[in-house]
C-alpha cells in the first residue's frame, strides 16, 4: 500500500515537473537568417496571441488538474492508510478485548472451580463431622444401654441373691426348728436304737470278749446309709474286740434310714453295749 502511494506521488510529481519545464523553457535562439518579411494583418496577430494565451491557460489548468489529482490521490492514499490503520487498531483492540474476556472468563472459571472445590471440601468435612457425631452418639447410647442393662442385671442378681439367702436362711431356721423338734421327740431315741440293733446283730463276738463291753464308736455314712468309715475311740475291750466292732459296722451297711430325714447325720457316735 505504501509503495502504491509513493508510486502515484512520483508520477504526479513527474507530470508537474514536466509541465513547469515546458512553460518556463526559454525560446530557442534562432540564428538570424534573412527572411522575406511579410506584412501580417493585426487581426491575425491578435488571434495568434489569443491562441497562445489559451494554450498557456490550458497548460496551467492541466498542471493545476494534475496537482489536484496528485493531492486527491495522496489524500485517498492517506485516507486508505488511515482507514487500514484504524481497521488494524480496531482489530487489535477487538483481539485484545477477546483475549481480556477469555482471560477474565478463565479466571472466573478457575475461581468458580476453586469455590466449588471449597464447597465440596466443606460439605465433606461437615458430613464427616456429622457421621463422627452420630457414631459417637450411637456409641454413647450403646454404652449407656449396656451400663443400664448391666446395672439392671446386677440389681436383679442382687435381688435374687438376697431372696435366695433369705430363703436359705428361712429354710435353715425351719430345718433347725424341725431338727430341734425331732431331736426332742422319741424319734431320735428310736433311730439310735435301730442303729445299735442293726450293728449288734452284725457283730461276731471274738473269743477274748468278756462281759460288760462298753465302747464308743464313731461312724461316717452317706445318704442312703452306706458306711464309709468306722472307728472305735474308747473301749474296755482288747484289740480283737475293737476290730470286731468296726467290722460289725461295715457288715451292717447300709444302715437303716431315719424315721425323719432331719435325724440323718453324716457323722455320728454311739455306745456299743452288747450286753444291755
Amino acid at each position: 500500500m505504501v509503495f502504491s502511494v509513493l508510486l502515484h506521488g512520483a508520477l504526479v510529481a513527474a507530470l508537474i515537473f514536466t509541465a513547469v519545464i515546458s512553460t518556463t523553457r526559454p525560446p530557442a535562439h534562432l540564428q538570424s537568417v534573412p527572411i522575406n518579411a511579410t506584412v501580417v494583418d493585426s487581426q491575425i496577430l491578435h488571434a495568434a496571441q489569443r491562441a497562445q494565451a489559451e494554450q498557456a491557460r490550458a497548460t496551467a489548468e492541466a498542471q493545476a488538474a494534475a496537482v489536484k489529482a496528485a493531492e486527491d490521490a495522496k489524500a485517498q492514499a492517506d485516507a486508505k492508510v488511515a482507514e487500514e490503520a484504524k481497521a488494524a487498531a480496531e482489530a487489535k483492540a477487538a483481539d485484545n478485548a477477546r483475549q481480556a474476556k477469555a482471560a477474565a472468563d478463565a479466571k472466573a472459571a478457575q475461581e468458580a472451580q476453586a469455590e466449588a472445590a471449597r464447597a465440596a471440601e466443606e460439605a465433606k468435612r461437615q458430613a464427616e463431622a456429622k457421621r463422627a457425631a452420630e457414631e459417637k452418639a450411637a456409641q454413647e447410647a450403646k454404652a449407656a444401654a449396656e451400663a443400664k442393662a448391666a446395672a439392671d442385671a446386677k440389681r436383679a442378681a442382687d435381688e435374687r441373691g438376697r431372696k435366695e439367702r433369705e430363703d436359705e436362711l428361712r429354710r435353715q431356721l425351719a430345718d433347725e426348728e424341725h431338727t430341734a423338734a425331732v431331736e426332742a421327740s422319741p424319734l431320735r431315741a428310736r433311730y439310735v436304737a435301730m442303729l445299735q440293733d442293726r450293728i449288734q446283730k452284725a457283730w461276731i463276738k471274738p473269743p477274748s470278749a468278756r462281759a460288760g463291753i462298753d465302747c464308743v464308736v464313731r461312724v461316717t455314712q452317706v445318704p442312703g446309709g452306706e458306711v464309709t468309715s468306722a472307728r472305735v475311740t474308747q473301749c474296755n475291750g482288747d484289740a480283737a474286740v475293737r476290730q470286731s466292732i468296726e467290722n460289725a459296722v461295715y457288715r451292717a451297711s447300709p444302715l437303716p434310714d431315719p424315721p425323719d430325714p432331719a435325724l440323718f447325720e453324716r457323722n455320728f457316735a454311739f455306745e456299743f453295749k452288747p450286753d444291755e
